[in-house]
């Protein structure tokens, strides 16, 4: 069982910045994938970032360039550095992992609220 405890959601204006992170916890032998994905209200949920062990790391073409994931293998941690946000990266985003025994976990969500 795998536990992911998030924080750093809120609200901000257009242009700002905000940071989430992740902690994850449990008796896993390793995380082999950690990142975040976000749903907007009507929408489906869609990647944000990715980050393996390796720390090999896939974004969304939507946030490239202003978005940075990052993690700490030694706390199992994860963290997403948003920065030029806009009305469109509005949305509950959620922490993800893949674990190894293979299992896929998700956060409880965290609201982030961009204004105009």
């Amino acid at each position: 069982q795998v536990q992911l405890v998030e924080s750093g959601g809120g609200l901000v204006q257009a242009g700002g910045s905000l940071r989430l992170s992740c902690a994850a916890s449990g008796s896993i032998v390793s995380f082999a994938v950690m990142g975040w994905y976000r749903q907007a209200p009507g929408k489906q949920r869609e990647l944000v970032a990715t980050i393996n062990s390796r720390g090999i790391t896939n974004y969304a073409d939507s946030v490239k360039g202003r978005f940075s994931i990052s993690r700490d293998n030694a706390k199992n941690t994860v963290n997403l550095q948003m920065n030029s946000l806009n009305p469109d990266d509005t949305a509950t985003y959620y922490c993800y992992v893949l674990a190894l025994p293979p299992g896929s976990y998700w956060g409880q969500g965290t609201q982030i609220t961009v204004s105009s």
